[in-house]
Formats: structure tokens, sequence, C-alpha cells
């Protein structure tokens, strides 16, 4: 097969239309009126939206180390459910990757098995010990883009200043997970009413918000791209959005769960909902959705983190940080913005594709759907109604904190450079 045309979409949810793609390179070949009938393979794609393939900036996909949870086959396979056709997997597995010829592994897996892009994320410290620089110029010629110790904070301003400097150095993204540890040892839910009426020990928003605010000073007086992983509370949007209005050169994501879950979903003591940074409450929710709307969060990433059962089905204090987040993300940004009528799908495809890849510097993900662009391509059927089940997830965990939820919007068909790595008639 050379040529494959989707005909009967709507690109970004607006007018209808019929797409040839090059299957032998990868493109788009032609957007036209009339249906292209003739193409070697044609699909009817029955009015449905179709999207810039999605790039997700922070996932685990555990390999090496636990592939009892997650490998990069099964997490790939996730990806591709889910509508992504890039992910960038973070540096928290074991051994770390700290070191060129592991970062250069993990992408050599992805690209051998093939179902989508799988960018590895360096460690800021030798590993995560948050003592010694990694070697970020050799990891940076190796094709690393970011780095990060995400999992744990770089809590040693000194030794954050020299990443901050060094990342500038090499033009990569230091992404930080913000977290002053001193103020959260033992801490399992957000510092509040809930924590204190369910006998769990808080985790106040301080802890994230003094850690932005001390490394957005820093970008701002040594330079460099500096992004924010997972902003839970409404005051670091606050900051997020002093940084921003002073030129600094601040990124933030937000994760799906922190726009749709809040801490009353503990009540029941579920393991499935630990996370770190914890569920905050509805204000934060509520803070970070219109962040998200006016730009001062940049995209969407869901920190998808597979459990095995032994790490979740205990109690709520030794539970395992982290949910899955790969094949319900684009549904609940579907639900909390589509549906309600705040939003429209280019701005799904832009906090969940085009910004990402921007922020990446991505030259072949996250690109307008035109003639001649990459053919990285998710189709989706926003009236297919389906529940969320773990046990039916393509990842190798089932710690879904959506389950038994049902949603509208449903992934049918992901495209990677014109190849097909998801179809849901064949799922």
């Amino acid at each position: 097969m050379t040529t494959l045309a989707l005909n009967n979409v709507r690109p970004y949810g607006e007018d209808v239309t019929n797409i040839l793609i090059d299957v032998a390179d990868g493109v788009i070949d032609s957007i036209g009126e009339n249906p292209f009938d003739d193409a070697d393979e044609v699909m009817d794609c029955g009015g449905n939206v179709l999207l810039p393939g999605l790039v997700d900036m922070h996932v685990h996909l555990r390999e090496p180390g636990r592939e009892d949870t997650e490998t990069i086959a099964t997490g790939s396979d996730a990806a591709a459910k889910g509508g992504f056709t890039a992910v960038f997997t973070m540096a928290n597995t074991s051994p770390v990757i700290d070191q060129p010829f592991l970062a250069e592994a993990v992408w050599a897996k992805g690209q051998e098995y093939g179902k989508c892009d799988v960018y590895p994320v360096g460690s800021i410290s030798q590993g995560l010990k948050g003592e010694q620089l990694t070697e970020i110029g050799l990891m940076s010629r190796s094709g690393v883009r970011m780095f990060s110790d995400d999992g744990k904070c770089v809590n040693d301003p000194q030794l954050m200043r020299r990443a901050i400097e060094y990342a500038k150095a090499h033009d990569v993204v230091l992404a930080q997970h913000a977290e002053d540890h001193r103020m959260t040892e033992g801490s399992v839910a957000h510092e509040g009413e809930q924590a204190a009426r369910l006998g769990l020990r808080g985790w106040p928003r301080v802890a994230e918000e003094s850690i932005v605010a001390r490394d957005a000073i820093m970008t701002r007086d040594y330079g460099g791209r500096y992004h924010l992983c997972h902003a839970s509370t409404e005051g670091t949007v606050e900051l997020l959005r002093f940084a921003k209005n002073q030129g600094i050169d601040v990124t933030a994501e937000v994760t799906p769960h922190h726009l749709m879950l809040t801490d009353e979903k503990l009540d029941t003591y579920d393991g499935l909902f630990r996370v770190n940074p914890p569920l905050r409450e509805a204000r934060d929710a509520e803070a970070l959705k219109q962040a998200l709307l006016d730009g001062t969060v940049d995209v969407v990433a869901t920190d998808h983190a597979p459990h095995g059962s032994e790490d979740k089905c205990v109690e709520f204090e030794n539970a395992k940080p982290g949910m899955l987040g790969l094949e319900t993300s684009l549904a609940v940004v579907h639900r909390i913005f589509v549906e309600p009528g705040l939003a429209d799908w280019r701005f799904v495809a832009k906090v969940m594709s085009e910004r990402p890849a921007e922020i990446l510097r991505l030259k072949d993900q996250g690109r307008p759907i035109n003639v001649g662009e990459p053919a990285n391509l998710v189709l989706v059927d926003p009236q297919s109604p389906w529940t969320a089940h773990g046990d039916e997830m393509a990842s190798k965990a089932s710690n879904t904190p959506y389950e038994g939820i049902e949603f509208s919007a449903r992934v049918v068909g992901t495209w990677l450079r014109g190849t097909q790595t998801y179809d849901a008639k064949k799922a």
C-alpha cells in the first residue's frame, strides 16, 4: 500500500473534507473536496474529528527496571490507543537514565517497536540523588531534549542553578518536580479539611509554590528554558502568571487528574487516588482549568504512572503514588472543555499536540494538518460513549482513577507517519 484515503473527516472538528496520505513517505499528500476513492486503501471516517497526533511531555514507561508494571512496548500500545504519536519517558527507571547509552537504548527500542516515538528524558542529577549533575552536554548530543529528576525535586538551589546554566548552554529544557521535601515528609494527601477529617498527613500547597517561585527567579537571572511538571495549586498558577508577565521563559503542564478530580475522592482511602502532587481542592482544579484556557499553563501532560496491584491495593499511606493516563486523557479534556463549550478542538490540538511539540522543538510532531506535513494523526469520535475499566487498558497496569466513569469521546484511529498504530475496530 502506498496511498491511504481518509474520506469524510473533519480536521479540528471543522468542515468535512478528504485527505490523501502518501504512506511510503509518511506525509499528507493532498486535501480536497472530492473523495480519494482511487487510493490503495480507502477509509470512510464518518465525519469524525481529525487532530494532529498527540504529544505527551511526561510519562513513566518503567523500562528499564520495572517491566512487570510497564514496558516501552506496552506503554507505546497505550499511547497509540490514547491518540499519542510521541511521548517523553521520565528518567526515574532502574538504572536511572543518566548516561547517553541508556537514553539511546530507550529511543532505539521505541523505534524498533514502531507504535510511538519514545523520547528519553535524562536525569538532572546522577542517580536522582540531587548531589552531582549528569553530563547534560553529552546526553544532549545523544538527542535528549529534556532533563528532569521527576519523582524527586532538585531541592539544592546551588545544584539547580548550575543545571539551569548548563541547560541554557546546550539549549535543552529543564523540567522540575516542584516539591520541597522538607515540608512533605510523610505526607500523603492535600493539606486541608479532607485530610484532617480522614486522619491523613497533609501536603501543603507551599511545598510546591516555594520551589516554583525560587526556580522562576533563577531562570530570570540565569536564563534557559524551564518547564514545571504537574502544576497543582491555585498559588502556582498565580506565580506562573507573574513569571510570564516578567518575560521569564517558563512553561507548565497540568495533568488530566488534577483538572478533573479533587481530594473528595479520598473518602474511600482507595490507593488508586494516591498521587504526587496530591489531588487538591475544587478551587485549585478551577484555577488550573482557567489557566489552561488563558495560556498561563501551556499543556496537558498525563504523568502516566503504571503500578501493580501489590503497590496500590494497600493502606492509603503505603500506596505508591501515580495513576494511568495515556488512554483516558483525550476523553477527560473533551469532557471538561469541549462538551460544555468552553473550548473547541483547535484548543485540544494546541494543548495536547502543538504546544508540547513547540516547547520540545520537535520538527515532525504536533504539526498542522496540511499538505506536506507528517501524517501523524488521530481520529476521534466525539459521540461514542465508553466506560473506563482498568482491566481493559492496553497498559500492562490497571491503576486508572477513572474506573467506572463514562466518557463520550473515543479514539478510533491513530497513525504514525502514515502507518496505522491503533484501530478501534481491531482492538
